[in-house]
């Protein structure tokens, strides 16, 4: 997995800094699940890539460090970071086990578009559960998987508005998208393609409660905002998310 990130780093930092609609979206709507002041708090990016949300939390003067499998990622977020200094650290580490972090020294664990990408989704949890305190919080997005699944392709309704087909809902593993403009791209033997991992909203839940830990609040599904929809083509709104904010009820 971090292999294949590497390869498309460079394309995938300049895509988000010159302005990815569904990035700032999917940032946006995590940012609004977190306090507006997190000074005293300690907070763990998983999957930070290139930092776009770990420096938007830095800026809410959070003590925040930024972990990422694949270096060439933590390269372009410590170069933004060297731009533009917002106090936030970088590492490499991998989500599943995040052996740089030690246990129980965050308050705060989020996941921008990254836990549907880990190999191993109890693994991770596990390593969450043990670097969060008594108490602590995972907020997460992910791509709604309903929409992102193998096989899912766009067509048009007969009066011309965009409709998503669903493919293999229920056939779970690792698949590349059909989208030659996207970081998971189509065909084995692309060497810049990047496996995503799909997993069932069943999966994903019955995972998530892995560890002793509750959902605060219902999941939630944003909606786009006023002039999101033109800025992804060619669909109405930008790619359903989920959210998530789960509390840690007790130590391992």
């Amino acid at each position: 997995m971090a292999d294949s990130w590497n390869t498309i780093a460079d394309w995938y930092a300049e895509l988000l800094r010159a302005g990815s609609a569904m990035h700032d979206f999917a940032r946006d709507i995590l940012l609004d699940r977190l306090p507006d002041d997190l000074g005293d708090q300690r907070i763990l990016d998983l999957g930070c890539g290139e930092g776009i949300l770990t420096r938007a939390v830095a800026a809410r003067s959070a003590s925040v460090i930024g972990i990422d499998p694949a270096p060439r990622l933590i390269h372009h977020a410590r170069a933004a970071e060297a731009d533009r200094r917002t106090g936030a650290v970088y590492a490499v580490d991998d989500g599943c086990t995040l052996s740089t972090v030690p246990t129980s020294s965050v308050e705060w664990v989020i996941a921008g578009l990254s836990l549907n990408n880990v190999p191993d989704l109890p693994a991770a949890l596990t390593a969450v559960r043990r670097v969060l305190v008594a108490g602590g919080r995972l907020v997460f997005t992910v791509p709604h998987p309903c929409f992102e699944v193998p096989h899912a392709t766009w067509t048009e309704a007969e009066d011309g508005t965009p409709r998503r087909v669903i493919g293999s809902y229920l056939a779970e593993g690792f698949w590349r998208s059909a989208n030659p403009e996207g970081a998971r791209r189509a065909g084995e033997s692309a060497p810049d393609a990047v496996d995503l991992r799909h997993r069932a909203d069943r999966t994903r839940v019955h995972d998530r409660g892995h560890g002793r830990a509750r959902p605060q609040r219902p999941v939630d599904r944003p909606t786009a905002t006023t002039g999101r929809p033109a800025a992804v083509p060619p669909c109405p709104g930008p790619p359903t998310m989920t959210a998530v904010r789960w509390m840690v009820l007790k130590r391992m």
